[in-house]
């Protein structure tokens, strides 16, 4: 018992050295994080500006696809502003390789939709896919890293191989939104589409803005794939 404990506090006093070199910090505001926090401090966990559109079938994010897809429900974990905590969390998530960051949030948001109207129903989570050329250079694909905690707290699987982006384009910040759908229309394929034939599928990606991407996945997926039933939920979405 005395080794264990001098052994935990050992690691622990190494710990703390670290964190006065190396501090701990919390990606979104930039408060030193305590045990246990991990990646997001507790206040901002508690702050972040959550929508609650998972309560409502018809929902501000939902109305957006109004006409343009079929879509059971949408909706969005939090609100999405210009140099906001939000913003630090996902440029921090995409850029600089802080990919827990996508786990817990899809984890958090999980456990909010397990039970929610619209998106109780849902049997498979696929995420918008990166082209094999920026997933080479990024190292990972941060909507999958979404899923993948959506995956753990909803307890129903993930397949990211389901999607495909066929075509490299480029980064859709700064286009109008006819120049989003121009840059993305027809460059996605689903994969394997018999194997999902009937389900309800839940297409995953990190930020909404004018839909595009996710119109153009969605589709693909609606063309290719018979008698699915479709939703869509993201990290955050401007506005």
């Amino acid at each position: 018992m005395y080794i264990r404990n001098k052994s935990f506090l050992i690691a622990s006093w190494l710990n703390d050295l670290a964190n006065i070199f190396y501090p701990n910090l919390c990606v979104a505001c930039g408060r030193l994080l305590q045990r246990p926090e991990k990646s997001i401090c507790i206040y901002c966990r508690h702050d972040l500006p959550e929508t609650g559109f998972h309560q409502y079938i018809d929902n501000p994010v939902h109305e957006k696809f109004y006409g343009r897809l079929p879509l059971e429900n949408a909706s969005s974990l939090y609100y999405f502003h210009k140099s906001s905590r939000v913003q630090h969390l996902i440029h921090a998530l995409k850029y600089n390789g802080e990919k827990q960051i996508g786990i817990e949030l899809g984890k958090l948001y999980g456990r909010h939709l397990k039970n929610a109207p619209g998106f109780s129903s849902v049997q498979l989570i696929i995420p918008v896919p990166l082209h094999k050329r920026k997933l080479h250079y990024r190292g990972y694909n941060q909507s999958e890293l979404f899923s993948k905690g959506l995956s753990e707290t909803m307890q129903i699987p993930y397949k990211p191989e389901l999607l495909k982006r066929k075509v490299f384009t480029d980064t859709q910040t700064h286009k109008s939104r006819t120049e989003r759908w121009e840059n993305v229309k027809s460059v996605f394929i689903a994969m394997h589409s018999g194997r999902y034939a009937g389900k309800h599928i839940l297409l995953v990606d990190d930020v909404l803005t004018t839909g595009a991407t996710l119109e153009a996945c969605a589709n693909a997926l609606l063309e290719q794939c018979r008698d699915i039933r479709l939703s869509i939920a993201t990290i955050a979405c401007a506005g």
